[in-house]
C-alpha cells in the first residue's frame, strides 16, 4: 500500500529527476542563475501538486518522527533529495575550475 509520505516522496523524485537530467541541461546548461529560477518553479510546482490534495485537511505527515503538515513534509523532502543532485549538477556543469 502506497503511504501519502512515499508518494509525496516518489512525486518530489520524479520532479527532481526531469529537471536535473532532461529539463537543466537542455534549457540552463551551465547558466547558474538559470537553474536558481527554474529550480524555484518545480519546487514550486511540487508545492502546488501536493497542496491541491491535502490544503484544508488534517492529513498528518511522519518526518523524522514527529507530525508535520504536508507543505513542511514536501519542502524538507524536496530539499532533503535535491542535494546530492545538485551537488552532481553543479560540479559536472559548473564554471570552470
Amino acid at each position: 500500500m502506497l503511504t501519502v509520505e512515499l508518494a509525496v516522496i516518489l512525486l518530489n523524485a520524479v520532479l527532481l529527476l526531469l529537471a536535473y537530467f532532461w529539463w537543466y541541461p537542455r534549457v540552463a546548461g551551465a547558466d547558474l542563475r538559470k537553474v536558481a529560477v527554474f529550480d524555484t518553479l518545480i519546487t514550486l510546482l511540487a508545492l502546488l501538486i501536493v497542496g491541491s490534495r491535502f490544503w484544508g485537511t488534517e492529513q498528518a505527515f511522519e518526518l523524522f518522527g514527529f507530525n508535520t503538515n504536508w507543505f513542511w513534509f514536501t519542502l524538507v523532502t524536496y530539499l532533503i533529495l535535491e542535494m546530492p543532485l545538485a551537488i552532481w549538477y553543479f560540479r559536472r556543469y559548473g564554471p570552470p575550475r
